[in-house]
């Protein structure tokens, strides 16, 4: 079932997606750090590289679903949180824009739980709006990957919706029971790590695993402001954007505290503290060794291993969003045609008579 993605990134809601059955034959990415690492890992999908905003509808292809995630810094607690004042945070009309003009069975949209905040509630609602006044059936949740066999707290907020002549509405998937935990997906790769060359340029030559390298240098006041290390039983923290403040591995103590927003490494274990590696990164976000990041500077790997939707938890979604297609078909078939299920034609084949 062919689909297209804006701000496409490294690709990870275009993996979960595809391995649930979609196919992205069209994607866009502006960001030119970004190009060589899409191109690579999706060598069938067409990359354009031009700003969205600067692409009419008409050349951009007919779709059965659109997927992709605005820009999120404007919304970041993170950061300035400007909002919807800043031309990035403006970006998600650029994505409004399209689904308007295209109008896909489906969309799916994630953005940062900064959205969530009070300043933001107006501007919010009138994206939720928006949506809605676009045709479609809109579900919106506050998801933590953590509970989709992702291992890491990560909280950001989905909208999904179906076409309303479809008359389905989307119920997000249950939580899962078991979780997984820093042990299940690093534990491997701690005794062949290699630090970054001067500079924090990349030493991927000699990686025996790719990407499998960590950024050097110091560490902020507000990066010792508070514990940095997860356990190996435990989720990671988040796995943000910026490499400098990338977590620390979990062969370390917990920082110990001195005071209020003020920690130190503990003594006599300083040389256990390194950040995790990009790779480290990577399969905590569920990206699997085979997706190569390409870069010069490790600051490039880190941002786009951060700012990737975990590859399980858009799996999930896409799953069962292909699930409600693949029910709705089959009802519509057995009621037109009084057919039974296991003379249903492919799926495809039975979308494309909506």
């Amino acid at each position: 079932m062919n689909i297209i993605s804006l701000f496409s990134g490294a690709g990870g809601l275009d993996l979960g997606f595809e391995k649930a059955g979609f196919k992205t034959t069209w994607a866009n990415e502006y960001d030119k750090e970004i190009w060589e690492t899409f191109e690579k890992n999706f060598p069938k999908t067409t990359l354009d590289r031009r700003s969205i905003s600067k692409i009419p509808s008409d050349e951009i292809p007919e779709t059965l679903g659109l997927i992709g995630g605005p820009p999120c810094q404007s919304w970041s607690e993170a950061g300035k949180s400007r909002g919807i004042d800043d031309d990035r945070g403006q970006l998600f009309f650029e994505f409004i824009r399209v689904l308007k003009d295209k109008k896909p069975l489906f969309f799916l949209a994630e953005n940062v739980s900064g959205m969530l905040a009070p300043k933001h509630k107006d501007a919010l609602e009138n994206i939720k709006n928006h949506f809605i006044n676009s045709g479609y059936s809109l579900s919106f949740k506050l998801l933590n990957a953590h509970d989709y066999n992702v291992p890491q707290t990560r909280k950001r907020i989905f909208f999904i919706g179906f076409r309303k002549d479809l008359n389905i509405t989307f119920q997000f998937p249950k939580e899962f029971e078991k979780k997984r935990f820093l042990k299940d997906v690093i534990d491997d790769l701690k005794n062949n790590v290699l630090s970054a060359k001067d500079k924090n340029y990349t030493n991927s030559d000699e990686c025996k695993i790719d990407n499998h390298e960590y950024m050097i240098g110091g560490f902020s006041s507000m990066f010792m402001s508070r514990n940095r290390v997860r356990s190996w039983d435990e989720p990671s923290f988040t796995i943000q954007a910026g490499g400098r403040h990338a977590p620390l591995h979990p062969q370390a103590p917990k920082m110990q505290f001195v005071e209020q927003n003020k920690r130190i490494f503990v003594p006599k274990h300083e040389q256990l503290y390194r950040r995790l590696s990009v790779r480290e990164c990577a399969r905590i976000q569920t990206f699997p060794d085979t997706h190569k990041f390409y870069y010069n500077n490790l600051t490039a790997g880190y941002k786009m291993v951060g700012n990737a939707v975990p590859p399980n938890l858009a799996y999930f979604l896409a799953k069962k969003i292909i699930e409600d297609l693949n029910e709705l078909q089959l009802n519509k078939l057995i009621i037109k045609n009084s057919i039974t299920y296991e003379k249903k034609e492919s799926f495809e084949t039975q979308i494309a008579s909506l």
